[in-house]
């Protein structure tokens, strides 16, 4: 049977972006909403069960990072092989994501399940809440592998041009999850009460359901991948070509883990307010970055489709596009969250003292917003050329060597203030650096163009 996917290299670019961007940014908005979801009811719970989800969640991301960074190095080289018109290696990629989910699971389970406290405290856990944050733990890892399986199918669904499958793979993990988790946490109906335990269920039972249908989406006989088992077999010469790439995009992630170990040790000191703060604070931040690197995830194989075929000046074309409709929306949403912080926070939360704290916190947090756009944007053109050691060192340089420092050196003169103007100085002093490498990169492609 024919493809039903988009031809990444013909036609419009800013119609084709749209289309390859928004179920990206459906799909990232839709996790972003489930991170909202679980704050929550989990908020509701007692403040106590939101500081021990927000403990959790640098582990959580070392998680994703794994997932992300597996799916992006895959999607990319599909993408490639496939702008090649070498479609054996792109099928060939598909089976490895099925092999390197199950073995990176297993991976995951074990140390989680032998040591889960001191994991906890290693990430920063303080000890009133590392009973809750060890339930939640405990928990959600066992629905791993099927985490990484719907991370890396959907990259994969994204490199053969079908985008809408990806979108719909999360959007069910989001449904789900919806669906589950009052019923788990608070016992509503037949369910027993489970509190914090009961959000992560949910979420494990969501990633099950997701992870089984990300497969059958891949195994319809409308894929460009026409998968058969012979592609399942481990082949280290594919595994090895996704991790030149996967593997720096790996590391970018877990750097934004390592962030949040920071700002949980830090926080300590200021009580678990402050943790919930930043709960609420990452969360509204995320919903707004979910959507830029939608975009991103759009231009990712749009980039490595057309690098593949030669078209440079298209490419060119496309990353500009890109920026400026990432910038733009950084712009609206930025100016939405400072004027509206408290409306917004109220339809998050009823705690007085929770809202006071966090509009000054909220608004300290998104001035630099309007850069990130064209920041995600660019990673993600390095990404998708295969030059992901470059996307790397830009993310180790925002993060690593001025994020992290800030947050140590800030909130000394400055108090709890100093913690949230970490953020937005560091991604000022990086943006000027990735603009100037993203120009001379896009400079080479127009020395290339016919």
């Amino acid at each position: 049977m024919p493809n039903k996917g988009l031809d990444l290299g013909k036609g419009p670019i800013l119609p084709l972006l749209l289309k390859m961007s928004w179920p990206s940014i459906m799909a990232m908005l839709a996790v972003a909403l489930a991170n909202l979801i679980d704050a929550y009811w989990l908020a509701k719970l007692s403040t106590q069960a939101l500081a021990a989800l927000t403990a959790c969640f640098p582990i959580q991301m070392i998680f994703a990072a794994i997932g992300i960074g597996t799916g992006a190095g895959a999607g990319a080289y599909a993408a490639r092989m496939f702008g090649a018109g070498q479609s054996v290696k792109a099928r060939q990629t598909a089976g490895q994501v099925i092999f390197l989910s199950a073995g990176l699971g297993i991976l995951t389970i074990i140390p989680v399940m032998l040591a889960p406290d001191a994991i906890l405290k290693l990430f920063g856990a303080h000890e009133d809440i590392l009973p809750l944050a060890s339930q939640y733990m405990s928990t959600i890892v066992w629905g791993t592998p099927f985490l990484y399986l719907l991370i890396m199918i959907s990259n994969l669904l994204r490199a053969e041009g079908r985008p809408n499958l990806s979108m719909s793979v999360v959007l069910t993990f989001t449904i789900v999850l919806i669906i589950l988790e009052p019923f788990l946490v608070f016992g509503l109906g037949p369910f027993p009460k489970l509190g914090i335990a009961g959000a992560a269920l949910a979420a494990a039972v969501s990633y099950v359901v997701s992870g089984v249908l990300s497969i059958m989406f891949l195994w319809l006989k409308t894929s460009r991948y026409e998968m058969k088992w012979r592609y399942l077999v481990p082949r280290l010469s594919i595994c090895r070509s996704i991790y030149q790439t996967g593997f720096p995009t790996v590391i970018m992630n877990l750097v934004v883990s390592l962030v949040m170990i920071s700002y949980n040790h830090i926080l300590i000191g200021f009580g678990p307010l402050a943790l919930a703060t930043l709960g609420i604070c990452f969360r509204l931040y995320g919903l707004i970055t979910m959507v830029l690197f939608g975009i991103g995830h759009g231009v990712l194989p749009l980039v490595a489709f057309n690098d593949g075929a030669g078209l440079h000046q298209r490419l060119a074309q496309i990353v500009r596009v890109a920026v400026r409709c990432s910038a733009l929306f950084s712009a609206i949403s930025s100016l939405l969250l400072i004027l509206f912080a408290r409306p917004i926070l109220m339809l998050f939360t009823a705690d007085a003292e929770l809202v006071a704290a966090t509009i000054p916190a909220l608004r300290i947090f998104i001035m630099a917003l309007v850069l990130v756009g064209p920041i995600i944007v660019w990673i993600n053109m390095f990404i998708g050329l295969g030059r992901g050691t470059t996307a790397m060192l830009l993310m180790l340089f925002r993060d690593g060597f001025l994020l992290i420092p800030l947050l140590f050196i800030l909130p000394h003169g400055l108090g709890i203030h100093g913690v949230w103007m970490a953020q937005p100085i560091s991604t000022v002093l990086a943006f000027f650096l990735i603009l100037f490498l993203s120009a001379r990169q896009i400079g080479r492609f127009a020395k290339k163009a016919p």
